[in-house]
């Protein structure tokens, strides 16, 4: 793989900027946030109030801690427009999500907030090994995720020669990649997985594209995907978080000269991790869920949000500001399973440690009586007999996790192929 580290002169100044520098402009970002919110969004005045809390009582960024969590309920109760904290006409751009436990959450963007997010996409796709002058293949789907039209303007802003092929289409986007022979692609990594299978069905090596750089975000990957991700393309795999809440990607990113935790962009999103019981904020290091608050956003200031993300927080490397390490998974796709708790990513560790077994897979459960039972399906890879690779995957399930799960090994194309987010846990169990 080519070296895509920065080179002098490539970032900016506050990326390097030392820890007392970085706070202090934290510092004053926050108490205009705080304040902001606190002025004009009836939902954070009547929550501040409630808790005895007041924007003169943050001095500090430690007494952001005196004020209420916001969640994802509370952006619902709220739907659409009573979480904006300017004129509706001075909103420019409304992304919601799916909306499919419920309303949509829906979040808006002045015109300088739409300046903000393209520069942290930007220095995100910069951190990933992006340059100017690059083609970048766009396969996060455009329209109301935030995903697509988010990537498209960092990467413009970058100077980035951007394909907006947005999701689907995957035979005419393995096309794509070939005749226009981009450097970079952006896409969800269950979907990149479908590009490679077809790249492979049409005869192609995957390793013999022109992409370098592969920036995948929108759902939880392990380390152990990026290995089989960077074997089967010979490119860099690059973690970027983001949602929609915050702003959308551009939150934090790796860095490709490390590749060793997702730098959160501190001037403008200010990170805690609490204990996802008690809301205790836990210091630097210790592992618990992953709260933002925004430090400049204009039409939509997000304080405290919970983003059920799980994660710990750890020193910058190769910039200044904290990293994240990848997520592990989140408390609302948390399974309980005999009362044993486990994510996906962990199961998806395990398949990875055999070679028959392909990255393919979901999480099926099932009730019978009052005993909830889970099925791991899983594809082995194409022309490669899988042998007894489903018995060991399921003793190493019990060996590792501690819990007993069937294993059913299915033909190549046998698990449902997705665009966006891959639909890693079916749950057929009825409501209690």
């Amino acid at each position: 793989m080519k070296d895509l580290s920065p080179r002098p002169g490539d970032l900016d100044p506050i990326e390097t900027a030392s820890r007392d520098e970085l706070r202090a402009l934290q510092t004053r970002r926050l108490h205009r946030t705080i304040r902001h919110a606190y002025d004009n969004v009836a939902h954070y005045r009547a929550a501040f109030d409630a808790a005895g809390a007041h924007p003169d009582d943050v001095k500090t960024l430690d007494d952001l801690a005196l004020l209420p969590f916001t969640t994802k309920e509370d952006l619902r109760r709220n739907y659409p427009f009573g979480m904006f904290a300017v004129p509706r006409e001075e909103v420019v751009r409304i992304h919601a999500s799916s909306g499919t436990t419920g309303r949509p959450t829906v979040v808006g963007y002045t015109r300088g907030d739409l300046d903000t997010w393209a520069d942290v996409v930007a220095r995100s796709i910069r951190a990933a090994g992006g340059r100017r002058g690059m083609i970048l293949h766009n396969a996060y789907g455009y329209g109301l995720f935030t995903g697509g039209l988010g990537a498209h303007a960092g990467a413009e802003r970058l100077g980035c020669t951007v394909v907006p092929v947005s999701g689907g289409m995957t035979e005419r986007q393995v096309q794509l990649i070939q005749d226009f022979r981009p450097q970079i692609i952006m896409v969800t990594p269950s979907y990149l997985l479908a590009l490679i299978d077809e790249l492979e069905r049409q005869g192609v090596d995957p390793r013999s594209t022109s992409l370098e750089v592969g920036i995948f975000g929108a759902e939880p990957w392990t380390n152990d995907m990026r290995r089989e991700i960077e074997e089967r393309l010979d490119l860099h795999a690059v973690d970027i978080y983001g949602l929609s809440e915050v702003i959308g990607p551009g939150v934090a990113s790796e860095c490709v000269e490390t590749k060793d935790g997702l730098h959160v962009w501190e001037d403008h999103f200010y990170p805690e991790v609490i204990d996802p019981i008690t809301g205790r904020v836990l210091p630097d290091g210790e592992e618990g869920e992953l709260v933002f608050t925004s430090l400049t956003k204009q039409a939509m200031p997000i304080v405290r949000y919970r983003t059920r993300d799980l994660t710990r927080l750890l020193p910058g490397t190769a910039r200044s500001m904290r990293r994240i390490e990848k997520i592990t998974g989140r408390t609302d796709d948390m399974i309980i399973l005999r009362g044993v708790n486990l994510f996906p990513t962990q199961i998806e560790e395990l398949i990875l440690g055999l070679a028959p077994l392909s990255p393919h897979f979901q999480c099926v459960l099932d009730r019978s009586g009052h005993l909830d039972s889970m099925t791991v399906r899983v594809e082995h890879r194409d022309a490669v007999r899988p042998g007894n690779a489903g018995d060991e995957l399921a003793r190493r399930i019990k060996n590792r996790i501690g819990v007993s799960v069937r294993v059913e090994v299915v033909e190549p194309g046998g698990i449902e192929r997705s665009v966006g987010k891959m639909r890693r846990i079916v749950d057929h169990r009825p409501a209690r």
